[in-house]
């Protein structure tokens, strides 16, 4: 194998894990716009949502998480970048305050979501608004010579 080989072949295999991160983000946000279509109208249908979406979220996340684990553990490269640990910790603070928040929306109508429910979804929003930028200055980080159109 020629270093022009090693070369295409890291640019060929990018990290698995921040794309994976998009569904449960997915989730997080739609149970935020959930939770507020439920303060807005009281209509149970919505408070049902965004239970289901904080679980699958939750649930989804833990397994990318491991996902990601087993990716820094596989790839050194990785564990050597200078926002790692931001980007780490973010993502696990996201994931604590999903949980409770999944524990919260089990609870029976208007307490399940108003007002520890639209809090805490609209906390896990912002930490992983800060968690993906985070994230996208570890994967597209700027090089020198490299002209971006």
């Amino acid at each position: 194998m020629t270093v022009e080989d090693a070369r295409v072949m890291r640019i060929a295999s990018p990290p698995i894990h921040p794309f994976l991160a998009l569904i449960p983000a997915t989730c997080f946000t739609g149970a935020l716009l959930t939770d507020l279509a439920y303060w807005g109208s009281a209509q149970m249908m919505w408070a049902d949502f965004s239970a289901w979406l904080i679980s699958a979220g939750v649930v989804l996340a833990l397994l990318f998480a491991i996902v990601g684990l087993v990716e820094m553990i596989v790839r050194p490269s990785l564990r050597e970048r200078s926002g790692m640990v931001p980007y780490v910790l973010g993502y696990l603070v996201a994931l604590v305050l999903a949980t409770f928040n999944m524990l919260i929306h089990s609870r029976d109508a208007w307490t399940s979501v108003v007002p520890s429910g639209l809090v805490l979804s609209a906390l896990t929003v912002l930490v992983l608004i800060g968690t993906a930028f985070a994230g996208a200055l570890l994967v597209y980080r700027p090089r020198h010579g490299v002209d971006y159109q």
